[in-house]
C-alpha cells in the first residue's frame, strides 16, 4: 500500500517550523497571536490545492476540512487534530530545520550555538534511529515538531488518502487548532461543525505510543492584600505582600509534590508566576493530579500552607481563586473502548509495537473528550520538546501517517 507513495510529511514540516507561530499565555485575544493564522491559512489553501472544497480558516484561526468518505456503509466520522502554534518557553522566531541523514549514533553539535549538544547520552530514544534521518534545529530556537510535526503528518494523511481513492474509508475531519500551548487551544472550537464522533490527536512521541490517560487540571490564582504606608514612616504600619509570598513559595516542599521532584502518576503544586507590588502580589500555581479528587486534596493542602504564613500578618489578607483547567480523558475514553482499540490495532499494523501510556500534562483531547469528542493521543515523532534540542525521526513521522490510514481503514471495516 505505500511501496510506491513518496511520504511528504517531512518536507511539509520543515518548511511551517519556518513560520514563527508562537502562541501568547499573557494574551486574551482569540488566538493569543494573529501569526499563528499565517500557518492556518497556509494549510486551508494546501488542503484546497488536493481538492478537499470544504477546506477553510475560520475567523479565530480552526482550520476544518473534509476529506470525503469511500464507502457506501454508514461508518462512524473520524476526527485527526493537530495544533498549530509552538511553547512560549523557547523562541520560535526563525527557525532553521536541520536534516541530518543515516544516522550513525553520533552527537550533534547544532551549528548555531555550539553549546546546544544532542547527545544520545541523554536522549536514549535516538539508540532506536540508526540509519534513519534526524531532524533538529539549528541551535537557537526550537524545532517546533510539537506540534507541526502532527500538523504535517495529518496534512500528509489528507494527501494519500485524496490521492488513494480505492481505499474504503469513512468521512474523515482535520481540525487544526491555535493555542493549545497556553491552555486554549478548544476555547472557540464548533464541535457541531466539525460533526464528528470521536478523534485523535497527532501530537506523541515515540512511535507506536498511544496516550489514554491525561494528568486532571487546575489553576489557583493567590492574590495577597498586604498593608501599605510610606517607607520612611512605615515601622508597625506596612505589611509587605511580596514578603508574604516570598515566605509562602519558600514553605513548598522541595522534595514532593513540585515538577522537579515527581514522575510517574504523582501530581503536585507548582507556581509558574508572580506579580506585584508591596502592597498586592499574585502567585498564579497549576495543580495537576491524575485522579480528579486529587486536585482537591493539593488545593486544601497549599491553602493550609498559605492560612499557616498569614496567621503572623493578621491585618494582611488573601484570596484563593480554583479555575478548572482540563479533566483525565480517561474517565470518557473507559466509557468508549472502541476509539482506543481501533488506535491500538492500527499501531500493530503499522509493524510498530504498542506503548500504553500516561501524560504528565494536557492536550486538545482532554478537553475534546469532555466536550463529548472522545480524543486519545497518538505519536507523532516528537523529541526533547519546548528546547532547543528538540528533534523527530523522518521514519517515525512516515509511521504516524501509515498509522492514521491503517486506523481509518480498520473503523470501515469495523462498522
Amino acid at each position: 500500500m505505500f511501496q510506491n507513495y513518496k511520504f511528504t510529511a517531512a518536507e511539509r514540516f520543515m518548511r511551517y517550523v519556518q513560520i514563527d507561530t508562537q502562541s501568547d499565555p499573557q494574551s486574551d485575544t482569540y488566538p493569543s497571536t494573529d501569526k499563528q493564522k499565517n500557518l492556518s491559512s497556509l494549510l486551508a489553501e494546501e488542503l484546497k490545492a488536493m481538492g478537499i472544497v470544504d477546506a477553510h480558516m475560520d475567523e479565530y484561526g480552526y482550520v476544518y476540512a473534509t476529506i470525503p468518505a469511500t464507502t457506501d456503509k454508514k461508518v462512524p466520522v473520524i476526527c485527526f487534530c493537530a495544533h498549530v502554534d509552538t511553547a512560549p518557553d523557547c523562541s520560535g522566531t526563525g527557525v532553521k530545520p536541520l536534516l541530518h541523514k543515516n544516522y550513525k549514533g553520533q552527537d550533534f553539535i547544532l551549528p548555531d550555538d555550539k553549546t546546544q549538544v544532542l547527545k544520545i547520552s541523554e536522549y536514549p530514544y535516538l539508540k532506536t534511529q540508526l540509519g534513519n534521518d534526524i531532524i533538529t534545529a539549528s541551535g537557537t530556537t526550537l524545532l517546533g515538531a510539537d506540534d507541526k510535526a502532527g500538523v504535517a503528518e495529518i496534512m500528509d494523511l489528507a494527501n494519500f488518502l485524496m490521492s488513494h481513492r480505492e481505499l474504503k474509508h469513512g468521512a474523515i475531519k482535520i481540525l487544526f487548532t491555535p493555542d493549545e500551548e497556553v491552555g486554549k487551544g478548544t476555547a472557540k472550537v464548533d464541535l457541531k461543525k466539525l460533526g464528528a464522533d470521536f478523534g485523535y490527536t497527532l501530537d506523541g512521541g515515540d512511535a507506536g505510543s498511544l496516550e489514554d490517560e491525561t494528568f486532571s487540571a487546575d489553576g489557583v490564582k493567590v492574590i495577597i492584600h498586604g498593608v501599605i504606608a510610606h517607607p520612611g514612616y512605615a515601622k508597625g504600619k506596612m505589611i509587605n505582600a511580596l514578603k508574604i509570598a516570598g515566605e509562602i513559595l519558600a514553605a513548598l516542599p522541595k522534595d514532593r509534590l513540585s515538577p522537579e521532584s515527581t514522575d510517574g502518576k504523582r501530581g503536585f503544586i507548582h507556581p509558574v508566576r508572580v506579580e506585584g507590588i508591596a502592597e498586592k502580589c499574585t502567585i498564579e500555581f497549576i495543580i495537576r493530579d491524575f485522579e480528579t479528587d486529587g486536585l482537591k486534596k493539593k488545593e486544601d493542602y497549599l491553602r493550609t500552607q498559605i492560612e499557616e504564613r498569614m496567621r503572623t500578618y493578621p491585618k494582611a489578607s488573601f484570596e484563593f481563586i480554583v479555575t478548572e483547567q482540563y479533566r483525565n480523558m480517561k474517565e470518557v475514553l473507559d466509557l468508549n473502548p472502541h476509539v482506543v482499540d481501533y488506535a491500538k490495532e492500527a499501531i500493530n499494523r503499522a509493524g510498530l509495537i504498542l506503548k500504553m501510556e500516561s501524560i504528565r500534562g494536557g492536550t486538545d483531547g482532554s478537553r475534546l473528550s469532555f466536550m463529548g469528542l472522545p480524543c486519545p493521543n497518538l505519536f507523532a515523532g516528537e523529541q526533547g520538546i519546548h528546547s532547543k534540542l528538540e528533534h523527530i525521526s523522518v521514519q517515525d513521522m512516515n509511521k504516524a501517517v501509515e498509522t492514521m490510514v491503517h486506523l481509518v481503514m480498520i473503523c470501515e471495516e469495523r462498522s
